[in-house]
């Protein structure tokens, strides 16, 4: 009897929300009700120019595909905000290196897609870096990985390496935009889908959803950096981390213990590894026939000032 009189209120109770009788409120029923906050869909451009060439979003495929990464970067608040705060400090490192490389200053959204901006990422693959780069293909453009370094980490470094990297895809494919999805899916892929698929250029290709909304990441990526008040994000120059202070100096003879040297310095081991983080460990070897460049943290000038200088605020912020 008990249970034949629960699964009569489970079935009235079911019937209840399905009439919506009094159990729901709704605005109808309450039309004082205000929402909190309205989500609005953030405006897609009808044309963008990535490396020169200007991409028609009208066709309703590629509008779909731009409007979800903008989607994503709009409402992506956490991610996307710390991706203005660090690009801030490495756009420009990254800048003049890809002027004086010959390749397409776009590309720096290349390097916003794959690492945040993170310094430090580190891929579940095991790509690595602000270019997220494989230990193969880091090696295979002179990065070195070794017990002691990995280059793939020293900025300077991996972004020569890309440039190395994206020239000799664009050399293969004369379109950007197809560099841009050979760096994410490998040029041996991209070549084999191109002449399968019998298309010219990867906006075409039909791909993983990965190396699909690649490309489509990177303009988005481009477009919420260069309109950041049109997506809501709002930014003092305060706000943005500023470049850390440091010296180059020339190592010729192996560092023992980087945390004793960092001392003698006048600066911790943790500044010490935050100005090179492609150090490995806490030794660095080092000769005059192979001597190591280090950058050396100006300890007293890395206090943060809030009203200081940032070197690199283009539009991003409002003061």
């Amino acid at each position: 009897m008990e249970q034949r009189q629960y699964s009569i209120k489970c079935l009235l109770l079911g019937v209840t929300f399905a009439l919506g009788i009094g159990v729901i409120p709704t605005f109808a029923q309450y039309p004082e009700a205000i929402p909190p906050y309205e989500v609005v869909n953030p405006y897609v451009p009808s044309k963008m120019v990535f490396a020169g060439d200007t991409l028609d979003l009208q066709r309703a495929d590629l509008h779909e595909r731009i409007d979800r990464e903008l989607i994503t970067f709009t409402f992506g608040h956490t991610t996307t905000l710390l991706m203005f705060k660090r690009a801030n400090r490495y756009f420009p490192v990254v800048e003049p290196i890809l002027k004086e490389c010959g390749v397409p200053d776009d590309f720096k959204y290349l390097m916003v897609i794959e690492s945040n901006v993170d310094i430090w990422a580190y891929s579940p693959a095991g790509a690595a870096g602000l270019w997220q780069f494989m230990p193969a293909t880091g090696k295979e453009f002179g990065l070195k990985i070794d017990a002691y370094v990995d280059e793939r980490y020293h900025v300077e470094k991996a972004t020569r390496a890309a440039c190395d990297y994206l020239k000799e895809a664009y050399a293969k494919y004369g379109d950007w935009l197809t560099v841009a999805a050979s760096y994410n899916a490998g040029q041996g892929r991209i070549t084999t889908e191109l002449a399968k698929q019998q298309v010219a250029k990867a906006t075409d290709l039909w791909l993983n959803k990965e190396t699909a909304r690649y490309r489509f990441r990177i303009l988005a990526a481009k477009q919420v950096f260069s309109f950041p008040r049109m997506y809501g994000f709002v930014l003092h120059a305060r706000d943005l981390y500023p470049m850390l202070p440091v010296e180059k100096v020339v190592v010729s003879e192996t560092i023992s213990d980087l945390a004793l040297y960092a001392k003698g310095k006048g600066c911790s081991y943790y500044m010490l590894k935050q100005a090179n983080p492609w150090i490995k460990g806490n030794v660095l070897p080092a000769n005059a026939s192979r001597p190591v460049t280090l950058l050396l943290p100006i300890a007293a000038e890395w206090e943060y000032e809030p009203t200081s200088t940032i070197p690199h605020v283009k539009n991003w912020v409002v003061d």
